[in-house]
């Protein structure tokens, strides 16, 4: 993988950025810290820090031998739907940490596609990964009759929207809090 650059108001704020981004803990990457953040005064000045993060190397062949059976099954028969419609993509497997999120959902198995000209596995606004989704965990569910959740991602594209909408809407809520005033969105 690729050095990825982020930047936030803080080094620590970039790093909750990139691991969120990257679904992975403190322990499997690499950060350089390319500029450190300065505050200014009163926000005038202000500068926002730069890292670098680096995926430390994980092979993928490595974790299909950790891979259980509902875990190899969902994998072929998302590299079957792929093969039929003619797109070649590696396909990385993240797993939880744990089965259930502090709400009690269910934490999905995260398959997430790299490779070239993916574009169009995404669709637009994510319809046709959505729909790519749908089919793995239907043929899945009627495979195996088991309801593991699944997640289908293409370059981390999902979490990246999930991202730009947390911050739209953190800036929309101050926007309506200093005006006092409401604010349609689409």
């Amino acid at each position: 993988m690729e050095n990825l650059q982020i930047s936030a108001k803080t080094v620590q704020e970039a790093i909750k950025q990139a691991l969120t981004r990257l679904n992975v803990g403190l322990e499997e990457i690499d950060v350089t810290v390319l500029k450190e953040g300065r505050g200014g005064i009163l926000g005038l000045g202000a500068e926002e820090a730069l890292i670098s993060v680096k995926l430390l190397k994980q092979d993928s062949d490595d974790n299909a031998g950790n891979e259980n059976e509902e875990i190899k099954a969902a994998r072929k028969v998302l590299e079957t739907l792929l093969k039929g419609i003619g797109v070649e993509a590696k396909i990385d497997i993240q797993s939880p940490k744990s089965p259930v999120d502090e709400e009690g959902n269910d934490n999905p198995v995260v398959f997430n596609l790299n490779g070239d000209d993916l574009g169009e596995l995404i669709g637009r606004r994510g319809q046709t990964l959505d729909a790519l989704q749908y089919l793995v965990r239907l043929i899945f569910a009627r495979q195996t009759k088991s309801r593991m959740p699944i997640m289908v991602d293409v370059e981390g594209y999902k979490q990246r929207r999930y991202e730009d909408l947390k911050t739209m809407a953190l800036n929309v809520a101050n926007q309506v809090k200093e005006s006092h005033s409401s604010v349609r969105l689409e």
